[in-house]
């Protein structure tokens, strides 16, 4: 099967930021018909209110049957599809996932990231001390972005650390759009067959870790294969999306040095940072596309039942009428409401993780370095990938 020559339209930018033309798709009609990334064509949302409206609208959106649409040629037994799905939040529609939030949800409430806070801290800290020990220059991606929030799921999940390489190899491929659709389930599959060794030694000897609880606690509520796709999702979903918030947030300071120059006089103001950080970069193009399950109408469009529907997340969060002056980036006000983390009840199970993160490492990163400086102007970002980011960050102090 030849490759995808070029993104999906919803998954081109401009650097950091959305594609112009995509801008004036929001402000002129709001929707489009375009290409996906799944061969067939989708409905593409632009505007703010019209993409909260798809994501709260469960029932007439579904996520359960975006695995129907793959490309010509390519097939699943209906076995396969459901080992693909088992456990993966993402392709259910209530109540099955309802059943799955409610046994995840007490994990990641901001009290229990608040346990977690000394942890991240000193992950931190012993990276920025690897960084210093090293000496300048170097890649902030490679010894900073990565390796902190993966670190923070591989403990929070019952993951060995030793095997990063092979599941960010692993979570490269799912996330390539570019990449053989063969290809991107053959790394699912071999993620779950990996996460599969992990939950059955968990179940011989459940420990404190995520995994462990989960088979201690609800053992006889999920199936060895939720299990697996439960484990599988958060450990792709918990390093992937911080990792790259952090790398490009840090290179949107870097860009913009007054909003870098306030955040270091006035550090309290790191929340609201991380919330216009969150809304301005919009590292994750679209979500899950949906599938109408009956005829809808949006931005004055009539969509039949049984098409994709995809969300423009990053043109929706710098709609000027969600936010006045939305392409300028600004610390001083962190309006809260942005898409960033999706909306509705698929909301991202671990924003506060990921929150919590960015507020300690940014800082501290600042902190330590108060002369950090990139070193090379032209970069490269992963033009396929599902979420958004840099392959480095040359930076010098």
């Amino acid at each position: 099967m030849s490759e995808i020559p070029t993104p999906p339209l919803y998954m081109r930018r401009s650097g950091v930021d959305p594609l112009p033309e995509l801008g004036a798709l929001r402000d002129g009609e709001g929707i489009k018909r375009v290409s996906s990334q799944f061969g067939g064509d989708t409905w593409l949302v632009t505007r703010y209110a019209d993409v909260r409206t798809v994501l709260l609208d469960a029932e007439r959106f579904s996520n359960a049957s975006g695995i129907d649409f793959l490309p010509p040629g390519l097939e699943l037994s209906e076995e396969q599809a459901a080992t693909l799905r088992a456990g993966n939040l993402l392709a259910f529609d209530p109540p099955d996932h309802t059943r799955l939030r409610r046994i995840l949800a007490p994990e990641f409430t901001f009290r229990r990231m608040l346990r977690l806070e000394p942890r991240v801290t000193r992950i931190v800290e012993e990276h920025l001390d690897a960084m210093e020990s090293a000496g300048s220059p170097a890649d902030l991606v490679s010894s900073f972005a990565l390796p902190i929030p993966s670190l923070v799921i591989c403990e929070l999940l019952g993951v060995p650390y030793e095997d990063r390489d092979d599941f960010q190899r692993r979570s490269n491929k799912m996330l390539d759009a570019g990449a053989p659709f063969e290809e991107r389930i053959a790394a699912q599959l071999e993620s779950r067959a990996y996460l599969g060794e992990l939950v059955a030694r968990a179940k011989v000897e459940p420990g404190e870790e995520l995994l462990g609880m989960l088979v201690r606690e609800h053992g006889d509520e999920l199936t060895d294969d939720e299990l697996v796709g439960v484990g599988n999702l958060l450990l792709l979903a918990g390093h992937e999306t911080t990792s790259n918030m952090l790398g490009l947030g840090t290179l949107a300071l870097l860009r913009h040095p007054d909003q870098l120059e306030l955040l270091r006089k006035e550090p309290e103001r790191i929340d609201a940072t991380v919330e216009e950080l969150l809304r301005w970069l919009s590292i994750v193009h679209c979500g899950t596309s949906k599938t109408t399950t009956t005829e809808v109408e949006i931005a004055g469009q009539t969509i039949g039942p049984g098409e994709l529907v995809t969300c423009a997340l990053p043109v929706a969060n710098r709609d000027p009428e969600f936010i006045a002056d939305p392409e300028r980036l600004d610390i001083t006000r962190g309006v809260p409401g942005h898409l960033a983390f999706g909306h509705g009840i698929h909301h991202c199970l671990g924003a506060p993780l990921a929150r919590m993160e960015m507020r300690i490492a940014f800082p501290a990163l600042l902190s330590r370095f108060p002369e950090l400086r990139m070193t090379e102007p032209d970069l490269h970002f992963r033009p396929f990938s599902i979420v958004h980011g840099l392959t480095c960050l040359p930076v010098a102090w």
